[in-house]
């Protein structure tokens, strides 16, 4: 169902895909347009995407959209397609400058949606939740911590929660980043490495009614090798000889000390050495040595080549005063050239990034 256009855009967007939550739809969006209607915000929408539901979910979002069809939109995938998908459908449609992202379950407490825009009007660009008193078993909440503490170590940046669904977006954080697959645990990495601040509040978790998770230990599988997508792509997205060059030279040094050990040991006449595992090990790392230094290269060579990104996206504020100085202002320098005012880029020169600020 399509939402009719309206005079004014909404000033907040909220983005929840379901799967089979036929009996939590209408209770969640009840309950935000209550807390909305107590801080005084009559202008929102919720944008449910549904997910690939085989019960009846489709049915209650179509009637929740007939009810309140200025503040309700309903989308239907034509599978599951994964909550990334999902999310990305969900954005597209919405229209609110602060975008917020909930989980269908009713385990995210529509409560806490007021200190999330307070965190945004402090400053913050993207700020996550943290379930500090997480209402789940512990065979959910131990994996949950391990993963996070490794996507902590390996990306830098100290959240305690990324598996959060619980977000709060302003609207360009989500125009610059590309989601596919299931990076949207690691939009606060991507945002981040674009420039943005990044803030974290702890939010009260609620116990699960209703329905069944619909995810296992796989799904942490599968975020440990996004993991590592996400680390290609941002940090070694413009020097990728340092990946590559790096797992090389780490290779070609193991595979030499095999091969040096090997060879001080046919020296001193301990037998032949060609018919033991250990030297074919040093053999193959010595080739995976070459191939990943010759990947390196390779992969310089297509980056030198590809257009740089966008100014566009890490330009943050620009001011431009050339038009207003003439011929004869004292702000030219001694080679006749006007002064350019000044620029705050996302990424300044030092090679921080993004800011963090932890849970409030």
């Amino acid at each position: 169902m399509t939402q009719p256009a309206s005079a004014t855009r909404p000033k907040l967007s909220f983005v929840v895909p379901v799967k089979e939550e036929e009996e939590t739809i209408e209770q969640l969006f009840y309950e935000i347009q209550q807390v909305l209607g107590d801080i005084g915000i009559s202008d929102f929408e919720v944008i449910y995407i549904d997910d690939g539901s085989r019960d009846s979910t489709w049915a209650c979002m179509q009637e929740l959209a007939r009810k309140h069809p200025m503040h309700c939109v309903s989308i239907r995938l034509r599978r599951n397609y994964g909550k990334a998908f999902a999310l990305v459908s969900g954005f597209r449609e919405s229209r609110g400058d602060v975008i917020i992202t909930m989980d269908g379950d009713m385990q995210d407490d529509p409560k806490e949606i007021p200190r999330f825009l307070a965190k945004l009007d402090a400053g913050f660009d993207l700020v996550s939740g943290w379930k500090q008193n997480r209402q789940d078993p512990l065979s959910k909440t131990l994996p949950s911590r391990l993963f996070n503490w490794v996507t902590s170590r390996a990306t830098g940046i100290p959240l305690h929660d990324f598996n959060c669904g619980f977000k709060a977006y302003r609207k360009e954080v989500l125009e610059s980043v590309r989601l596919y697959g299931e990076l949207h645990r690691y939009i606060p990495v991507l945002a981040h490495d674009a420039g943005f601040r990044i803030g974290e509040i702890g939010i009260h978790h609620q116990a699960r009614e209703h329905g069944q998770s619909k995810y296992g230990w796989e799904r942490y599988v599968r975020g440990l090798v996004d993991l590592l997508t996400v680390l290609a792509t941002t940090r070694y997205l413009h020097r990728p000889s340092h990946l590559f060059g790096g797992l090389g030279l780490a290779a070609g040094a193991l595979g030499a000390g095999i091969l040096g050990y090997l060879a001080i040991l046919w020296f001193a006449g301990a037998g032949p050495i060609g018919s033991r595992p250990l030297f074919f090990v040093g053999i193959l790392s010595t080739i995976l040595a070459v191939q990943l230094i010759s990947l390196g290269v390779l992969a310089e060579l297509v980056t030198r080549h590809s257009p740089d990104r966008s100014i566009g996206d890490i330009v943050a504020q620009k001011q431009d005063c050339r038009l207003q100085l003439g011929d004869d202002d004292p702000a030219r320098d001694s080679q006749g050239s006007r002064a350019s005012g000044w620029r705050r880029l996302l990424e300044p020169q030092d090679g921080t990034r993004g800011e963090f600020d932890g849970p409030a």
